[in-house]
């Protein structure tokens, strides 16, 4: 098995970007649309320096800048306590024959767990829980269709992020956070509706193949009334 992308996977790739701050611009200084957008070009959490700059400009939003710095520094673990999670709820997928084998499609499972908590602590950060592509998730919605990802495991691997997530903030902090992980959970959660649609009409036409078109015909005869009735279906 070849672990060569496709030039068509490629130019997905590089399509399928997360992150679009278009709708910050009425409400942030462009600076600080600046900060964030540098850090997601980077492909990085926001650092130290850049938090700081944040809260500077938007004191507001004070509390949520230590949230998302929280989480960036307790990342690691909380990516691999979901992978933990999705290992357990799929015992079978790192095998032979599982959604995430070879080990490499494993690795890059836990990688976009990394990313998605990044993304989520932009938005965190910058109190605004709006903050993907839509065209971004188009093609990313189309790349995990062409490499066959385990949508299944990633909803549950996002859901642990979030748990893990919310179980590291102050108490009162995790449900003000909520909505920034389900904004992206419900993108996947659309991932996993379109292609359950895409498998029952693959099936029904499959099964429309199988069994073709057909008719029948019955014909009664009623001798006491000297009657003939024909039934078509």
């Amino acid at each position: 098995m070849t672990n060569e992308l496709s030039e068509q996977v490629k130019q997905l790739i590089a399509k399928a970007k997360i992150v679009s701050l278009d709708s910050w611009q009425a409400n942030y200084p462009q600076v600080v649309i600046e900060i964030f957008q540098k850090a997601d070009n980077e492909g990085r959490y926001l650092t130290n320096g850049e938090l700081e700059q944040i809260q500077t400009l938007v004191p507001e939003k004070a509390t949520l800048v230590k949230i998302a710095q929280l989480l960036r520094d307790r990342s690691s673990e909380i990516v691999d306590e979901s992978r933990e999670k999705v290992l357990a709820a799929f015992p079978d997928i790192t095998k032979p024959g599982g959604g995430l084998y070879p080990a490499k499609r494993a690795e890059n499972c836990w990688r976009d767990f990394w990313h998605f908590l990044r993304c989520i602590t932009y938005g965190i950060a910058g109190g605004n829980p709006h903050y993907t592509s839509t065209e971004g998730m188009h093609y990313m919605e189309l790349l995990y269709q062409e490499l066959r990802v385990p949508l299944d495991a990633m909803v549950v691997g996002l859901e642990a992020v979030k748990a893990a997530s919310k179980e590291r903030v102050q108490p009162g902090e995790g449900e003000a956070i909520g909505p920034y992980f389900d904004h992206l959970i419900n993108h996947l959660r659309q991932f996993q509706t379109a292609e359950n649609r895409e498998r029952m009409s693959k099936f029904t036409y499959f099964f429309d193949c199988c069994v073709g078109k057909w008719a029948t015909e019955r014909t009664y005869h009623y001798l006491s009334d000297q009657k003939v009735e024909r039934s078509r279906t």
